[in-house]
């Protein structure tokens, strides 16, 4: 607590050691919730006129009071003073001040309910902001699958060679992943949209508050519009799950661009060579001048663990507090902070790559001629011949081994080598390899295949027009 006068009560007979108040104070980083705690402020004094606290005359100057402060600290002009603390104490100093009645202003809030507000109004403002970045990154995406629509490249498990995908439907199993992580996150949005103001310290207050007004003023409203305000003023102030939950839906999010990080960085590698990303979104080398990486997705993938570390703090940090309001919710702030920011960051950089990035469509060509990638599909044709699966699968395997006896690709061994393992095959077992035929025969919901590729880019080109 801060040795100023409206931040310490008659209780205490000095103020704190300063290694006490230089330990304890949070204007370092909660300073940019100054928005918040002015929008917070005025609804909090419009209620208190409404109610005949305030007469309409304090309410007035406390509104331009707090709209003057705001535009100083737009302009960079507004002195912070690590003495009061933190944002809610520098603001409304500052306020009392200038204006007499911003004495008043405190009246039936506490701190705890005040920060309470200010941190639910900012997530909601990050959510919203980020939910925007996520949907330019599935546009990004999508269109790098759009502009290359006859690039088939192999598909991979085990980082092994497996069967052959459209280029545009590797991508888009991400727009798929990204489409999960907005609903999370809007999920998280819906439970941070409730507004405690009025909880007070922990018991609520004698006074008559409307906190339904206050709630509206602040957008705290549910789909028809009616006020949502929490219901336990012991839970309204010391409730973090919010956080954690937007914590949570970002670690998966940065997980996931992590993901997709790694093929971006093995496409590009010479081994593969599948993609080439603009020298903008590249750095070179401080000794080999031949050098061009990845940074943007090496970062990205390497700030996965600070995003996975934040919500590990916060889950830490909330396991043993017993109810209500501790002073341990203040380091709260910084790691949710350092997430909004680091996610954010990784989303639009991310977006941007991509849209500088070009397939390179002769290498991906030639990586998908493989006519390896086509073994189970000529196990398939055993199968339509009205051979059990199982079985194919071993002839599959057996035909395989032959081609490497003879250090052949499958696509040229003789239907007598074929027939040589397996009467069941037919001179039509050529046709097998024909990868454009192959694309088409994916034709069930979710394949890869020719017709549904093309049929997904552009469900997802008008779903994202709309967004």
């Amino acid at each position: 607590m801060s040795s100023s006068p409206v931040s310490r009560s008659g209780r205490f007979g000095s103020g704190p050691a300063a290694e006490v108040a230089a330990f304890s104070e949070s204007i370092s980083f909660d300073w940019r919730l100054w928005r918040h705690d002015i929008r917070g402020s005025i609804a909090h004094a419009t209620m208190l006129r409404e109610i005949g606290i305030l007469s309409a005359a304090e309410l007035k100057a406390i509104k331009a009071g707090l709209d003057e402060i705001g535009r100083e600290i737009e302009s960079g002009t507004f002195a912070w003073k690590m003495e009061l603390e933190d944002v809610h104490m520098n603001i409304e100093a500052e306020l009392t001040r200038r204006v007499p009645a911003g004495a008043r202003l405190h009246t039936a809030r506490s701190r705890n309910d005040q920060v309470a507000v200010d941190i639910r109004l900012w997530l909601r403002d990050e959510i919203d902001t980020l939910a925007a970045d996520v949907r330019g990154l599935q546009k990004a995406l999508v269109g790098l699958g759009a502009r290359h629509p006859e690039v088939i490249i192999p598909g991979y498990t085990h980082l092994q060679r497996a069967q052959p995908v459209w280029f545009a439907h590797h991508l888009l199993a991400y727009v798929e992943m990204l489409d999960r992580d907005l609903g999370r996150l809007l999920d998280a949005r819906e439970r941070a949209n409730v507004c405690p103001l009025g909880s007070g310290a922990i018991a609520g207050s004698t006074l008559p508050l409307d906190r339904e007004r206050v709630a509206t003023l602040l957008g705290f409203v549910d789909a028809k519009g009616r006020p949502r305000v929490t219901q336990n003023s012991m839970d309204g102030v010391s409730d973090r799950d919010f956080l954690i939950e937007f914590a949570a839906a970002s670690a998966l999010l940065a997980v996931h661009l992590s993901r997709l990080a790694e093929d971006v960085i093995l496409w590009v590698s010479t081994e593969f060579g599948f993609i080439r990303i603009a020298d903008a979104y590249t750095t070179g080398s401080s000794l080999m001048p031949q050098k061009k990486n990845p940074d943007v997705a090496e970062l990205t993938r390497g700030k996965t663990g600070r995003v996975v570390g934040n919500l590990m703090s916060l889950l830490t940090l909330l396991k043993g507090l017993p109810m209500t309001y501790n002073r341990d919710l203040q380091e709260d702030k910084e790691r949710v902070f350092d997430t909004a920011d680091t996610v954010r960051a990784c989303v639009r950089l991310m977006g941007a790559m991509l849209d500088n990035t070009r397939a390179i469509p002769e290498s991906c060509a030639a990586a998908a001629a493989d006519p390896l990638l086509l073994a189970t599909d000529l196990a398939d044709y055993l199968v339509r011949k009205g051979m059990p699966f199982r079985q194919a699968h071993h002839v599959v395997g057996s035909v395989v081994a032959l081609a490497e006896k003879w250090g052949k690709p499958l696509n040229q061994l003789t239907l007598a080598e074929y027939q040589g393992v397996d009467r069941t095959f037919e001179p039509d077992v050529m046709d097998v390899f024909d990868l454009k035929k192959a694309m088409q025969r994916r034709a069930i919901t979710g394949a890869p295949g020719t017709a549904q590729v093309k049929a997904q880019l552009k469900r997802w080109q008008r779903l994202l027009a709309k967004a």
